[in-house]
């Protein structure tokens, strides 16, 4: 790894943790990152959560520093996701790099129509609700959220506050927090996965969880009562290029 591209790396670090911290979709923006600094994809993806599993660290205490907790719930989908992680981790071990570019390609555009049209910012009349039924759907949800966190993670937190805001009616700083909770307790199980299989080229990892790390503390603290709108602005723009440069990237 050269100078510039360990400096690459931290300041798309310091924005990825921020933007999966507010919202989701960082992974958008170091996964293909990864890939163009000549990483095999699934190398790239194994290394790229380290990055995650740090940032998550931070996430999690500057949210606990705030105040903001929504527990046992946040156990209960957590450890659903954890399931579902390690089922999600294998596929993404022995997959193609070819057909996981593809893949990665489609799910950026996807995301960034999500990011656009927003579905998943409807709240039910402001007030939290976890009823059996709800409670019990969610974590229901939440298992296919850990198989495809396992698999890919880029754009998984658009999913998870999806599932909070439209099923339990949550706010955005509680949402966030069970989301880089429930990240940070799944991302570790599926880095076990990939360190048994040997996928994490871990020079690049840790330059990339120095700045997630960071951009993670430092937004989880900021956001509580802000607005994201801007921080996604910068991230359509962005992931749109790098989407159509990876479709095409050999």
């Amino acid at each position: 790894m050269t100078l510039w591209e360990a400096l690459i790396l931290i300041f798309a670090g310091i924005f990825a943790g921020a933007l999966n911290t507010l919202a989701g979709g960082g992974s958008l923006i170091t996964l293909p990152l990864l890939i163009f600094m000549g990483l095999p994809s699934a190398d790239a993806n194994a290394s790229n959560r380290v990055a995650i599993f740090f940032q998550n660290i931070f996430s999690v205490s500057g949210f606990k520093s705030k105040g903001v907790s929504v527990f046992p719930y946040a156990y209960w989908v957590a450890a659903s996701a954890m399931v579902g992680a390690v089922i999600g981790a294998y596929i993404a071990v022995d997959i193609s790099n070819h057909v996981f570019n593809r893949i990665l390609a489609i799910i950026m555009v996807l995301v960034i129509i999500v990011t656009v049209l927003k579905p998943y910012l409807y709240k039910l009349n402001g007030e939290e609700i976890f009823s059996k039924n709800r409670t019990i759907l969610s974590i229901f949800l939440f298992f296919g959220v850990g198989i495809y966190g396992g698999f890919i993670q880029a754009g998984i937190g658009f999913l998870m506050i999806a599932i909070l805001t439209n099923i339990h009616g949550l706010n955005m700083a509680k949402t966030n927090s069970i989301k880089v909770f429930t990240a940070l307790s799944y991302t570790t199980l599926a880095l076990v996965v990939f360190i048994i299989e040997d996928k994490i080229r871990w020079q690049y990892g840790l330059t990339l969880s120095i700045g997630n790390a960071t951009g993670g503390w430092l937004a989880s603290r900021w956001s509580v009562g802000k607005d994201d709108k801007w921080i996604q602005l910068i991230m359509i723009v962005t992931v749109i290029a790098l989407a159509i440069k990876l479709w095409f990237y050999d």
